[in-house]
């Protein structure tokens, strides 16, 4: 008589909130990147760190489209595996299908960067750089795909500390400290190009060895090709292509468009601004891809076992970021003019575009939650109407506003009409076709306590930001801090913040609500 297999554990709100803990610390490199910039600028210029903004947009729109959706894929296909071996078939066909055709691409790149090189706007000084350094850069875009399918596949593992040294020591200070150095030996803006080629290829080596821990290689080698999950994954990665290629043109292509539009340097800088101002909003976009990453893998696990598991975990996932988004973005939206602050007084052209993008990222943040869910739980044809219709609203907006205002304004809210309409359609799709929705009885009052919060909060913000810069930015910075203690403190249900362990004893987040305590 065979044994019946183990039950599969019940994925729970505490298994979320473990897996944001160590994914939060590991996105932490974006603020890392934020405050790396300034540095930049200050030592290539703003023109010069426009060209170097244009060039990576440009490669991660390429290893988005050539990795063939195989970073999400493994979302799918490994937490649904039965064992090592099919684990390292997913693994072993992203590897094949996601990096192979980046390394052709950049080949062929590399081959005619002297035909490509004219289509830049560039500052007149930096003409001469554009094709050595497209030649050089384009190798960062292999590199880039294996450091982005290496750590999803940590990410499938439900491993998600795995990434905290690699992306905020290895892949950031790191690269900070070598674009120093680079720029001390009289390198110039050459010495950024080769200082970010170093830390991805530190990067990549080092995520070998942490591939090694969680996946058998000598089932890399063994699994038999076109198997069951193989075939899976790849299918899977084709079907979440188009959505994923969308998602970043909203990142990327602003920076590219802005480039094309404004002749000479004022195109590499429209192109650093409009950077600027995204790396800014990425504080709030964090939250955002800390849940996506921790939900796609859990979710999956959950679906195998019980639907009702993934409802919980979604409505519990909304509302916690919902509590933190908020008050986030309201209180760096109304502190931004002392943020640009740090960039110089160029910067601050993009006050328009860095308000604009704080609050299209919190709505995003609050509404886009839905998308993971819906990655694993639905139909492969459901994940393409989202993006499409985002599209269509961020050109059409666009080409509305752009002749009316700024060209960097203008192609920001296009941008921004695009991110929200993206962002809310999976919640409705999820909603008609699977009955999930995220708005149980103990939302609304979340929503209303932390909006509160927020506007208090942002106004506290607005009057400090008349400060000089250098008592403004850390008053700013403590108000965001507390205003998101304060939101998740009294707006969270009890159970939302006991699921939080020991992370919210010691924040003291445990007690009553703000009914609770009037």
């Amino acid at each position: 008589m065979s044994e019946e297999p183990a039950p599969v554990p019940a994925v729970t709100s505490r298994h979320v909130a473990k897996g944001l803990g160590t994914t939060v610390l590991a996105r932490l490199g974006a603020v890392v990147e934020i405050v790396a910039q300034p540095l930049y600028v200050a030592m290539f210029g703003l023109a010069g760190y426009g060209l170097y903004a244009v060039l990576w947009a440009a490669i991660n729109l390429i290893e988005n489209i050539f990795d063939l959706g195989m970073t999400s894929a493994m979302q799918r296909t490994v937490p649904q595996s039965a064992g090592d071996a099919e684990a390292a078939a997913a693994l072993r066909t992203a590897m094949l299908f996601g990096v192979g055709p980046c390394l052709v691409v950049a080949g062929g790149i590399a081959l005619f960067a002297a035909d490509l090189a004219p289509f830049l706007n560039v500052a007149t000084r930096d003409r001469p750089l554009v094709v050595p350094a497209i030649q050089l850069f384009v190798w960062a875009l292999p590199l880039w795909a294996f450091v982005e399918i290496a750590t999803s596949a940590m990410r499938a593992r439900m491993v998600f500390g795995a990434e905290i040294r690699l992306r905020i020591v290895w892949e950031q200070i790191l690269r900070l400290v070598f674009a120093g150095l680079f720029f001390a030996g009289g390198l110039g803006l050459k010495g950024l190009f080769i200082a970010h080629i170093c830390s991805l290829a530190v990067t990549a080596f080092l995520c070998v060895r942490l591939l090694a821990r969680y996946y058998s290689f000598a089932e890399l080698r063994r699994a038999p090709r076109g198997s069951a999950t193989a075939k899976n994954t790849f299918w899977a990665g084709l079907s979440i292509l188009p959505s994923n290629v969308i998602a970043r043109l909203f990142g990327d292509a602003p920076a590219l468009i802005l480039n094309l539009l404004i002749p000479g340097a004022g195109g590499a800088a429209a192109a650093g601004l409009f950077t600027i101002a995204r790396k800014l909003s990425s504080v709030v976009q964090l939250v955002r891809i800390a849940f996506v990453y921790v939900l796609a893998p859990l979710a999956a696990s959950a679906e195998r076992a019980d639907r009702a598991q993934v409802a919980a975990i979604y409505a519990y996932a909304t509302r916690l970021i919902s509590a933190v988004a908020l008050p986030l973005a309201a209180v760096l939206a109304a502190g931004s003019s002392s943020l640009l602050g740090l960039f110089g007084a160029e910067a601050h052209v993009a006050q328009g575009a860095v308000i604009i993008l704080f609050l299209a990222r919190a709505a995003e943040a609050v509404l886009g939650i839905s998308q993971p869910i819906l990655q694993v739980v639905a139909a492969f044809r459901h994940q393409l109407t989202a993006s499409i219709a985002g599209v269509l609203v961020a050109i059409g907006a666009g080409s509305l506003i752009v002749g009316h205002m700024d060209a960097l304004t203008g192609v920001t809210l296009g941008m921004a009409a695009g991110l929200i309409v993206m962002a809310g359609i999976p919640m409705l799709q999820l909603a008609l076709t699977e009955k999930l929705h995220p708005f149980d009885g103990q939302f609304l009052s979340v929503a209303l306590r932390g909006g509160l919060v927020a506007l208090v909060a942002g106004l506290l913000a607005f009057v400090a930001r008349r400060l000089p810069d250098a008592a403004a930015l850390p008053l700013i910075i403590l108000l965001a801090m507390a205003a998101i203690w304060l939101s998740v403190r009294f707006a969270l249900p009890d159970a939302d913040r006991a699921s939080l362990g020991s992370v919210g004893r010691r924040l003291r987040l445990q007690g009553g609500t703000l009914s609770e305590a009037s």
